[in-house]
């Protein structure tokens, strides 16, 4: 009798252990899926795994928070002309292009309702939804920063233009890759 209870007691710890593992796995497969690159990144930057999707989770609460809303359709024609006229600048002005395509995509942010009170935040929110397309973000921000005591390359600063225009056309079309014809 006692060999029985045993035996239950062993299945039941078993089937306990089997669920938790399987409720981890699910959870962290969700998380790699949701935030894409940006998931490795975070454990990458962080002392455990643990704490990395600790964190990813608040930034998905946080985001759940906010009230990111789709443009309408006038808005968006009024930042597609905007952003061409920061391309256009760019043949004489490369520097102030990249500047102002880094304003152009933090107001685009704005309006869409991310908040825009620090880069550090702004990627952390952002990471939710364009995880995929952050690392354009990062780099963009990144030569903007040493466009800034000009010690860019012009080949750099396109390169930046390039890196805001993947998030602006993210942000722009609401997550969704444009189609074709709206390329």
């Amino acid at each position: 009798m006692s060999l029985i209870v045993i035996i239950i007691a062993v299945v039941l710890v078993l089937i306990v252990c089997a669920v938790a593992t399987w409720m981890v796995t699910a959870r962290r497969r969700k998380l790699r899926e949701r935030f894409g690159p940006e998931y490795e990144r975070t454990v990458e930057g962080k002392d455990s795994r643990r704490a990395a999707e600790r964190e990813l989770r608040e930034r998905q609460e946080r985001h759940d928070a906010l009230d990111i809303k789709p443009l309408p359709a006038p808005v968006r024609d009024r930042y597609v002309q905007d952003w061409t006229r920061v391309q256009e600048q760019f043949v004489d002005r490369p520097d102030d292009a990249v500047h102002e395509a880094d304003r152009l995509v933090t107001t685009l942010m704005g309006e869409r309702g991310y908040p825009t009170e620090g880069y550090d935040q702004q990627l952390k929110d952002l990471s939710v939804e364009h995880g995929r397309t952050l690392e354009h973000y990062r780099a963009a921000h990144e030569i903007n920063d040493r466009s800034s005591s000009h010690q860019a390359t012009t080949e750099e600063l396109r390169g930046a233009m390039v890196h805001y225009r993947a998030l602006f056309e993210e942000l722009l079309h609401n997550g969704d890759r444009p189609r074709e014809s709206q390329a």
